[in-house]
């Protein structure tokens, strides 16, 4: 008689959100796996029509306590491009300076609190605080390094309030911004010393043929703008997005699956970042992935912790370039009377690309919302990777594939929240 054995896990840890894995063994192999997330959806696009534009980056912020600013700022651009407003230097460095705030204070809680305890054999960030007290102190000043420079900028590290279509309402004086510098030195030599630290990991061998997609920037890593690349070959402006990606439900999951056109597995995050953008990385960030051996390509996910460390290195460094470049604007915002259109917005969340568009009437009333996050975007891949690990693991016990499982979803540090707009871990063999 066949075997079926079930194994149930009412929550997986460190993620954001709630979700669920079900897998079905048969002679030996995976036959069936769905990674499903059953967090209600949230309505965000439906509530937004009917509403003001200057109304929509605040309310969309509200969609991830962890990456405001890349909803404020992809809802600003898109706002922007249909009234025809073009931010000053000064505004797009704020913007760039914010951004970097909201990487440090995401990479840092995801490197350290989230993700090394697996690597480490540990189950959770208390657990490591008892086993290095100083590795998770350094981990938390990292952290609000991040939210102190979102604070300097937005108003309040948490749901900054200062960014508004156009711009800021208020900008920091030169001084408040230079006050942020010697925690930033200190961060740029923490960040070096984290990408040691998750460089001497061991990784599981797991190699997948993605399709990575990302923006890139002829001037710098792109973070809060630029034109939409991918490993296939694909250069497009973020206006064509949606020629180029769609969305599809399935059953299993309340957050709509994103999916490439073109029949591919897309992938967006650090690794599509780095694989695309390799040559904009500063020296110093260059330098560090290659002294823990990372090429100029990454094909393992599980290595995603590292790269996240290099970007790291990488946006401390561009902080305080762009501290000691700031020059206070005469103008805190360019304000413009609305007129009818259809606008899109994109930037580099920290875990991927997250995508806006909207139209609004002439009166600017928003008529027509749409918000694509890097976690929709990417369900179909962890899918993809959790078939590969399941298969590879299958001699394990259960447990120790729920903790593989585990390990491999939070590669992608997923916002589940964001995605419907993990673990219940149900495992039948047969």
């Amino acid at each position: 008689m066949a075997e079926t054995r079930t194994i149930k896990v009412e929550a997986l840890a460190r993620v954001e959100g709630e979700g669920s894995l079900s897998i079905k063994v048969k002679d030996g192999l995976v036959k069936e796996l769905h990674f499903g997330i059953f967090e209600p959806p949230r309505f965000f696009e439906a509530f937004l029509k009917g509403r003001d534009y200057r109304e929509v980056p605040d309310i969309t912020a509200r969609i991830c306590g962890i990456c405001p600013i890349a909803y404020l700022m992809g809802a600003s651009q898109a706002m922007e491009r249909i009234l025809g407003i073009e931010v000053t230097k000064p505004i797009r460095d704020l913007r760039r300076l914010i951004y970097c705030g909201e990487w440090i204070e995401s990479h840092a809680l995801h490197v350290y609190m989230l993700h090394a305890p697996d690597f480490l054999g540990l189950q959770d960030a208390l657990e490591l605080a008892a086993h290095n007290r100083g590795l998770v102190e350094k981990a938390l000043r990292l952290k609000k390094i991040g939210n102190m420079l979102i604070e300097a900028i937005g108003g309040r590290a948490i749901h900054p309030v200062n960014l508004r279509v156009g711009g800021f309402y208020k900008v920091p004086t030169k001084a408040q911004i230079m006050a942020l510098r010697p925690e930033l030195e200190w961060a740029l030599e923490t960040s070096l010393a984290t990408v040691t630290l998750v460089g001497g990991f061991e990784f599981p061998d797991v190699v997948q043929d993605y399709n990575f997609m990302a923006l890139r920037h002829p001037d710098e890593y792109a973070i809060h703008e630029g034109r939409l690349v991918t490993s296939s070959g694909l250069d497009f402006p973020v206006e064509d997005f949606l020629k180029h990606v769609e969305e599809e439900h399935v059953p299993w999951s309340n957050a709509l699956h994103g999916f490439a056109k073109d029949g591919s597995h897309h992938h967006v995050g650090p690794l599509a970042r780095y694989n695309l953008n390799y040559d904009k990385l500063s020296p110093t960030a260059v330098a560090a992935a290659k002294a823990v051996g990372l090429g100029k390509v990454v094909r393992n996910p599980f290595q995603s912790i590292v790269i996240r460390a290099v970007e790291l290195v990488q946006v401390c460094e561009d902080a305080l370039k762009l501290i000691d470049g700031y020059a206070e604007p005469d103008r805190s915002f360019v304000e413009v009377a609305p007129r009818a259109g259809e606008g899109h917005g994109c930037t580099e969340a920290p875990r991927g690309i997250c995508y806006h568009r909207y139209r609004i009437d002439k009166e600017g009333t928003v008529t027509d919302a749409r918000i694509i996050p890097p976690t929709a975007q990417n369900q179909k891949v962890i899918e993809l990777d959790l078939w590969k690990v399941v298969q590879a693991n299958l001699s394990q016990s259960d447990e120790a594939i729920k903790w593989r499982c585990e390990q491999a979803i939070r590669n992608y540090d997923p916002c589940i929240s964001c995605a419907t707009h993990f673990l219940k871990l149900d495992i039948a063999r047969e």
